[in-house]
């Protein structure tokens, strides 16, 4: 009985393992199948990233404008700019596109030349009618396309900016999807499998290249993108991190069962998103990658231990118990550690973040059990280990590596602290340099077409990114209202003078249109009404939209009549740029809009989506500082020293800071993606830390508390395995810079140099601080003053069963 009380806790866990292998091995199997039929709830998301928490006021004022407008990111844009387009076939052409795309269900309403409407005066009914535009038994003839190609640019001001770009001759298209189906997987079926189709089929037919844009289009090409990538970042991380383990240990026992285990992280990754009915975005996409890097160092620790115990003492049993006993406490806490970098984003209110979050902690926790269990029980049935399989522990460039490493610590420290010293006053001026951005399509892949469509279109129109305003008149039939619409007119003119907004859409186009028509169509009456002729013309207007439902403006004013809507389109701008555009319109609208009469809000997606990455920035200090302080508490709780806490942070801060100032000078902004790179690569670089100290502290023990002895017997001991983890987190996060996508590329690249300054600062800096500071970190009390402590190594029970 006294035996088993002294047996500690890993011990006790060790026994646990090996003694009932084919019972949990069993439990695995039940679990693993149980989150498999998981899978069939997931879901990808079918709409951008809201960074905001749902209470946010932009987000408030953002759903009660699409409970009153409805979905405004229903607009797909279908451009040309070809001289071949006013000819008889690409003319007719393109009229059976459009008139194919609107007998589709799918679509609500298409505004086109080829079946434009013009208004035109009827005095017998004191209305307007709305006549064809074209005269479809005339398109055959090349003379009459050139002269309403004429007559368009020059007398339909109500059309430009909206159909035509009267600069540069382009034309488009504005194709409407029913609102209902813009949030749903119907959206993505009808583009990719309908949509898309016709559009090559015209472009096959005539020779002309069709640009296509929109934020239904933008969101499914680019969803669909993502999920290629799943694919291409879960096959290549398994790759070269194999590689990389099969390079270090030559086993392919070894490497097989590592593969296997993390395959089987995957499988419960993706059973957890099921399980919570959480949808893939580019966030939570990362996960099962960010998995397979992780669990291959957690496979790499255990699996070098087992070998270094055999080699030692040629005792498999003794091995695998050690396996647990010997690395449990200090493998658990560097994935504490890491899930706590990723867990921070759980304390934000963002709905996206925290998803991300939570799959990520609770998959990486997940996956250390998983090592911890099937690691020794796998290596229980397999033969003991080759020679050939120990050879790594003594390899040529291990070792050369690790004797300089060692040489530096002892003999240069003053020389490591001169280059810490330097390159942390240099990155910190790098650091300032940063910018922020906040824009919708930063991110999306630069090679794929759609992105070339945009650029496209914030050319010849200003953008496609929707940027709403609405005015509530606080009264019914408020609108209408001549002094209203002057008020508007003013407001839409500072907008006009904007370089990156587009012209604006509102119900004062069709006021202006109105006076137009009245004056038989001549241009130069496009304008507002006077005071006099507001009461006959507004009557004619009203009369031609009182019964009409196929109207492009009734979206523009909602059914009481009190609330008018401006839409405009912006270009790819900054967040920087975004603050002086917001700026200049509450300036104009506070002037003109008194607040005891009017209410003005700014709101669109593109406007949501700036704020939620501001939102990001003013929370990136507290998220870090949070997973500072919670894996200050992890490891105080470890080492029982707020001393050596203290001294483990430098190292782990400094690659922080260089990789900030590499931003900078480099010119990468601070933005969505790069926002995470702290917390994760702060996360994963403490691990080193965490294996170096436990160690540390197990040689003290050894040897009798010498620490010089005990700081380069770690580095022989602990050295070569934080070496191993390092290159393969490298590796696993670089695999990253394959992606399409901007922000995937910076967030991976910055955590693999984040990492590989991290494994430097552990291997050199660390130890130098401990060995300068050696008096006051070698209070032994401080480190085993605890009555219960679950790192120490109690007795082993060395006849433990096979």
């Amino acid at each position: 009985m006294k035996k088993k009380l002294k047996v500690g806790f890993w011990e006790f866990i060790a026994r646990i393992v090996l003694k009932n292998r084919l019972f949990i091995l069993g439990v695995i199997l039940l679990m693993t199948l149980f989150l498999a039929l998981q899978w069939k709830n997931i879901r990808f998301s079918f709409t951008e990233a809201n960074l905001l928490p749902d209470n946010n006021i932009i987000n408030t004022e953002y759903n009660a404008f699409l409970e009153k407008f409805g979905e405004e990111g229903n607009l797909i844009v279908v451009g040309v700019k070809d001289d071949a387009f006013f000819t008889p076939k690409a003319f007719a052409a393109w009229d059976k596109l459009m008139t194919d795309f609107k007998s589709n269900k799918e679509v609500d309403l298409i505004v086109s030349i080829s079946d434009l409407k013009k208004l035109q005066k009827n005095d017998s009914i004191q209305s307007f009618e709305l006549v064809p535009f074209v005269d479809q038994n005339k398109i055959t003839s090349p003379e009459y396309l050139k002269s309403i190609q004429k007559d368009l640019f020059q007398n339909m001001p109500f059309y430009e900016g909206l159909l035509f770009n009267k600069k540069n001759g382009t034309i488009r298209s504005a194709i409407y999807l029913d609102k209902k189906i813009v949030n749903t997987p119907h959206r993505k079926d009808y583009i990719l499998n309908d949509f898309i189709p016709k559009i090559e089929a015209f472009e096959k037919e005539t020779g002309i290249d069709l640009r296509v844009s929109g934020m239904p289009y933008i969101r499914t090409l680019n969803a669909k993108s993502i999920t290629d990538e799943i694919k291409l970042f879960i096959g290549a991380s398994l790759l070269i991190t194999s590689l990389i383990f099969f390079f270090f240990f030559r086993s392919f026992r070894a490497t097989l069962i590592s593969i296997l285990i993390v395959i089987v992280g995957v499988m419960w990754t993706f059973g957890l998103l099921g399980l919570f009915h959480y949808e893939i975005t580019v966030l939570t996409a990362l996960v099962p990658s960010l998995v397979i890097v992780i669990g291959i160092p957690n496979c790499i620790f255990l699996t070098n231990k087992y070998q270094q115990e055999y080699s030692a003492h040629g005792n498999k049993a003794r091995a695998l118990q050690r396996v647990i006993t010997k690395v449990g406490t200090a493998t658990l806490m560097t994935n504490l550690t890491t899930a706590a970098g990723f867990a921070t984003f759980i304390i934000t209110n963002s709905e996206l973040l925290k998803e991300f979050g939570i799959i990520s902690s609770l998959s990486i926790i997940s996956l250390f059990f998983l090592c911890l269990i099937v690691i020794p029980i796998y290596y229980s049935y397999q033969p003991v280990p080759k020679e050939k399989h120990l050879e790594h522990l003594s390899r040529n460039y291990t070792r050369v590596f690790m004797n300089w490493i060692e040489k530096t610590v002892k003999y240069n420290r003053r020389y490591v602290y001169v280059v810490a010293i330097f390159l942390f006053l240099v990155s910190t001026i790098g650091a300032f340099k940063i910018k922020t951005s906040g824009s919708l399509i930063e991110d999306m892949p630069k090679n794929t077409g759609f992105y070339k469509d945009i650029l496209f279109f914030e050319k010849e129109f200003e953008g496609i990114m929707p940027l709403e305003i609405t005015i509530d008149t606080k009264r019914k039939k408020g609108v209408m209202k001549l002094s209203t619409l002057r008020k508007m007119d003013d407001f839409q003119k500072t907008i006009e003078e904007i370089p990156e907004l587009s012209k604006p859409i509102s119900i004062l186009n069709l006021v202006k249109y109105s006076k137009q028509a009245y004056y038989n169509g001549n241009p130069e009456y496009y304008e507002l009404p006077s005071s006099q002729e507001q009461s006959f013309i507004l009557s004619y207007a009203k009369n031609a939209t009182k019964n009409t439902t196929n109207n492009l403006m009734k979206s523009y004013v909602d059914s009481t009549g009190q609330v008018a809507r401006i839409t405009t389109f912006m270009r790819d701008i900054g967040t920087g740029n975004m603050a002086k555009i917001e700026k200049k319109l509450w300036d104009k609208a506070n002037k003109i809009f008194p607040k005891d009469r009017y209410k003005v809000v700014l709101t669109g997606k593109a406007l949501v989506f700036e704020k939620g990455t501001k939102y990001l920035l003013d929370n990136l200090i507290s998220s870090l500082l949070f997973a500072v302080f919670l894996i200050s508490l992890l490891m105080i709780f470890m080492f029982r020293s707020f001393k050596m806490v203290v001294i483990s942070l430098i190292p782990n801060l400094l690659p922080l800071m260089i990789t900030a100032g590499l931003m900078g000078y480099f010119g990468i902004p601070l933005k969505p993606s790069t926002i995470l790179v702290f917390s994760i690569a702060f996360g994963l670089s403490v691990d080193d830390t965490i294996h170096f100290l436990a160690q540390y502290r197990q040689e003290l023990t050894n040897n009798n508390w010498k620490i010089k002895k005990s700081v380069f017997a770690t580095l022989k001991e602990a050295g070569i395995s934080m070496f191993y983890t390092s290159v393969v987190l490298f590796a696993g996060f670089s695999v990253f810079m394959l992606s399409d996508f901007g922000g995937t590329v910076a967030l991976g690249g910055l955590v693999a140099i984040t990492l590989g300054f991290g494994m430097l600062s552990n291997l050199m800096l660390l130890p130098c601080l401990v060995l300068t500071l050696n008096k006051s970190l070698a209070n032994k009390q401080e480190f085993i003053e605890p009555k219960i402590d679950i790192l120490s190594n109690m007795e082993e029970d060395d006849n433990l069963e096979q």
